[in-house]
């Protein structure tokens, strides 16, 4: 893909993202605009994948540029047949929007990876996701702000955030 092509796909999935988001938070009595009058429970769902690309240099050449460090990006050189490899680890979701004082119920399933060691920014210290274990997740929803969902392992790309809005 070209580089406008990436960035278009990270958007185009960002939007399709938080509009499903909003649908889930509608459907579990959530309020997705702020303000909402009492703090409500909220259960949302998230996966540990890994999303793979494999192709042959005779229809793409192998990428010169190396990719960022931090385990979070893989390229595999091309094999004694030409085949080669991109993958990279992340969440399933990029975005997790919840309001000010709401309880936050994360139910995070290890699909790809053995081993994903994790913490949300000011609201979780650490927690560990294993492939084929279910990790759950409770905490109330602090200050209103933008908090990064990390799994230290596979940074930089397995990064989501946790957006609290505030109660009016």
């Amino acid at each position: 893909m070209r580089p406008s092509a990436i960035g278009t796909w990270s958007l185009a999935g960002l939007v399709i993202g938080v509009a499903a988001l909003a649908v889930s938070l509608s459907a579990c009595g959530g309020d997705t605009a702020g303000g909402a009058a009492e703090p409500a429970t909220h259960t949302l769902y998230l996966e540990a994948i890994e999303p793979k690309g494999t192709t042959n240099v005779e229809k793409e050449p192998f990428p010169e540029e190396s990719l960022p460090e931090g385990g979070g990006y893989a390229l595999d050189e091309p094999d004694a047949e030409g085949n080669w490899v991109v993958e990279t680890y992340k969440w399933s979701t990029d975005q997790v929007v919840v309001t000010e004082g709401d309880t936050v119920n994360l139910e995070i399933l290890g699909v790809n990876g053995a081993l994903h060691e994790g913490k949300i920014e000011s609201h979780v210290d650490a927690f560990t996701v294993e492939r084929g274990k279910l990790t759950s997740l409770s905490f109330e929803a602090g200050a209103p702000g933008v908090y990064k969902i990390i799994c230290t392992l596979h940074r930089p790309a397995m990064t989501s955030e946790l957006v609290v809005l505030p109660r009016d």
